[in-house]
């Protein structure tokens, strides 16, 4: 993931000023930063769901805004609150998924089952989705954004409403994901997940990144026995945090 000087405006209002970021292949990149930051903005943007008013950003060379459709293809985004649509069964979700993204019927029931299984779906196959628990609603999420083995995968709050169980299978999912040569670049307001999860951590502040580094670089930077107090060193003078 590449960003170059990325600036949006809402209005007289500047969400991002100038972001410039760099994301390698492989990496587990957490953005973090308090309410209004600009983290959701950014993500919006590399999903092609906003134009930026300024800069540019690439997906493994491809321009997010010029070659949309190709960078899509290749990426997946789980946002804070998915649209599901109520009407269909959980498998049926996950075959018109399948569709969208060119995956072959044959593959796309085999990676269903297999993700069905990991998620403990298995016994929902034929449930409709108005029927579904939040939980069970967000660990289809992930099956449907993972069909297609998407190359970078962007999530906005990835635990949300999720039960200790699906913590633990999420966190070990996306450190595993990585490990195979996935990108992930998620935004959170649960430190601790950082903490055990991120290669790499930035946080954003009134539309600037404020720092950049490994956990350890920026405690040893900007102080702090923990990522909470680091945080907190920084975004001191914000509000809403």
């Amino acid at each position: 993931i590449l960003i170059d000087h990325l600036g949006k405006d809402y209005g007289p209002v500047m969400a991002l000023r100038g972001l410039c970021l760099e994301v390698p292949r492989g990496q587990l990149f957490c953005f973090l930063g308090p309410n209004g930051a600009g983290k959701t903005t950014t993500l919006k943007i590399l999903t092609g769901l906003l134009k930026p008013s300024r800069g540019a950003a690439s997906i493994n060379g491809l321009d997010v805004q010029k070659d949309g459709l190709k960078a899509r293809q290749i990426t997946g985004y789980i946002p804070d609150m998915p649209f599901l649509y109520d009407r269909l069964t959980t498998t049926e979700f996950c075959e018109f998924t399948a569709d969208l993204y060119s995956v072959p019927m044959a593959e796309g029931r085999k990676e269903t089952c297999r993700l069905f299984e990991l998620f403990g779906l298995d016994t929902y196959r034929s449930t409709l989705i108005k029927d579904l628990s939040h939980g069970l609603r967000q660990r289809l999420i992930y099956c449907a954004t993972l069909l297609h083995h998407p190359e970078v995968l962007f999530i906005d709050e990835p635990l949300i409403g999720l039960d200790p169980y699906t913590i633990r299978l999420i966190k070990n999912l996306l450190v595993q994901s990585c490990r195979q040569g996935m990108t992930i670049f998620l935004t959170t307001h649960i430190l601790a997940l950082a903490e055990d999860i991120a290669d790499r951590i930035g946080i954003i502040s009134n539309g600037d990144l404020i720092a950049l580094g490994t956990l350890e670089e920026l405690r040893n930077r900007y102080g702090g026995d923990s990522l909470e107090d680091t945080f907190l060193n920084l975004t001191s003078t914000e509000k809403g945090a």
